[in-house]
């Protein structure tokens, strides 16, 4: 059987990093990388589980690409398995996982379906019922280097499906954290845009919301998941307007540069 290193890159996860790390105990390796910036003692909550496979190290955070790539050179095997904190592979997933090592990967990265879970109830439309991520890679693969939403980098890879099987995504602990999230999200990628050359007006504050909210709910049958598809979008679509509007504010140099006093 192929040998795999599961990689679980956190920051500020005390509260859940250990079921994190209890239920990657099937690969060969698990290796939790810490933002150096967490206050709460992730570091020894990860710690705290009994595995001498279980290796625990902090590094400074620059961005979610950035980490993943520093982690993935540092894993001991040919294939690394990667997982957020608040993500789980389910039974079926990982027997397939281990059946696609032992019969030996014919591809150099894996698309895993990814079920939503969002205040208690798994997202069947919006178009979340369609999430995949690549999360299973050979250890020569590598992330795009942009500040949110990273992907692996496909160009010249055979890629291939792992079917059949999910992993569990419970991204909302509670309303603050919800809004934190939405916030540095909407922050990340306004730096992106601005960094890309993209320009933002009125057009793009009022409207980009607006399509954002309609496509989810309305289009992609969101409203069929009752209020909590209506949370969803809603909070989807002000992303958006926080992002053009902070695009815009980056544009136009707002706030002002302080100047020294005369």
């Amino acid at each position: 059987m192929e040998k795999v290193t599961a990689i679980i890159p956190a920051g500020n996860e005390a509260h859940q990093i250990a079921d994190a790390v209890r239920s990657l105990l099937w690969a060969d390796e698990v290796l939790v990388v810490v933002d150096a910036a967490s206050t709460d003692g992730t570091a020894a909550a990860a710690r705290a589980v009994p595995d001498p496979k279980v290796r625990v190290v902090v590094h400074e955070y620059r961005s979610p690409a950035a980490q993943k790539n520093w982690a993935i050179p540092r894993s001991n095997h040919p294939w690394v398995f990667l997982l957020d904190a608040d993500e789980r592979p389910t039974p079926e997933l990982v027997a397939e996982v281990r059946a696609l090592l032992a019969e030996g990967p014919r591809a150099d990265a894996y698309w895993i379906r990814r079920r939503n879970i969002y205040f208690g109830r798994t997202m069947r439309w919006g178009g979340l019922a369609r999430d995949r991520v690549v999360r299973l890679i050979r250890n020569t693969c590598r992330y795009r280097e942009v500040q949110v939403h990273e992907e692996i980098s496909l160009a010249g890879l055979r890629v291939g499906e792992v079917k059949g099987a999910y992993l569990l995504h419970d991204t909302v602990r509670d309303w603050e954290q919800y809004q934190r999230k939405n916030d540095l999200y909407a922050r990340w990628g306004a730096e992106q845009l601005h960094r890309e050359g993209a320009r933002a007006g009125l057009g793009s504050i009022l409207l980009r919301p607006l399509h954002r909210f309609l496509k989810q709910y309305l289009f992609r049958l969101g409203f069929l998941d009752g209020v909590p598809g209506a949370l969803v979008a809603g909070v989807a679509a002000y992303g958006v307007f926080l992002k053009y509007a902070r695009l815009w504010s980056l544009c136009h140099g707002w706030p002002p540069e302080k100047r020294p006093s005369p």
